[in-house]
């Protein structure tokens, strides 16, 4: 993914079994109200028992009334198994044409995406992998952002779903006090929460990044390093979604 770089600020958790049957009720779109009306586990569901999938996205830049989506990537898991055989990529013709430095980062080009569909041509199947699952992503403001502004330009209604952020697992623990005056004039720099950073201090090999399935495993198995090392799998999901 392209990584926004702001640290997202821990909120309220939302009982989302219940804002899924009222949206089920209030969306107009008969594929939001399938996604919808098939509901969410309950808030106190463990960990253990709660279906997951990662996704990614790449897109053609940082902001979603500029840029678009190019590459969806999902690594569906559950506890302490990743399916990988069950990984789905999709590429999408994006909204926005594609930009040099986008494409230098996820070597995405205008002929991988000559024949492309649009992301309204595979919302169905997107719908149904991650219909009844928490999904599982490393900075959830760029997914929820870019997912809205897509289906808001071509449905007239934005996918609302719930997520755990591994990046904000990491920020609860190493950005939940700001440096002491002393350590920023000793020049010492936050501790990245970044996806490869994050990686590399649970011991997780480095990935080539920016690719979607790729980088949906990546952070699917720091997920599990850190529920393992930090919390477990018996851990309400309510706990950690938001």
């Amino acid at each position: 993914m392209l990584y926004l770089g702001s640290t997202p600020p821990r909120k309220a958790s939302t009982n989302w079994q219940q804002r899924f049957a009222t949206l089920a009720t209030q969306c107009r779109s008969p594929l939001l109200r399938q996604y919808y009306a098939a509901g969410q586990v309950a808030p106190d569901t463990p960990l253990a028992e709660t279906p997951l999938v990662a996704l990614d996205l790449e897109t053609t830049g940082l902001d979603p009334a500029q840029h678009g989506i190019v590459s969806l990537g999902l690594v569906p898991l559950k506890a302490e198994r990743i399916c990988l055989s069950a990984a789905r990529q999709w590429l999408v013709k994006p909204r926005f044409q594609l930009t040099a430095s986008s494409v230098a980062i996820h070597q995405i080009t205008d002929s991988a995406l000559a024949d492309a569909p649009d992301l309204l041509d595979i919302l169905p199947e997107f719908l149904e992998a991650i219909q009844g699952k928490v999904l599982l992503v490393h900075c959830a403001e760029i997914e929820r952002q870019f997912l809205a502004a897509a289906l808001l330009s071509r449905i007239g209604e934005t996918l609302q779903f719930p997520v755990i952020d591994t990046m904000t697992l990491e920020a609860r623990l190493y950005r939940n006090k700001p440096l002491s005056l002393w350590q920023r004039w000793r020049g010492v720099k936050p501790v990245s929460i970044r996806l490869a950073a994050s990686r590399d201090r649970y011991g997780l090999p480095p990935y080539r990044p920016h690719h979607a399935v790729t980088d949906a495993l990546a952070c699917a198995e720091l997920f599990q390093a850190q529920i393992t090392k930090r919390f477990n799998w018996q851990t309400a999901v309510s706990a950690i979604w938001e």
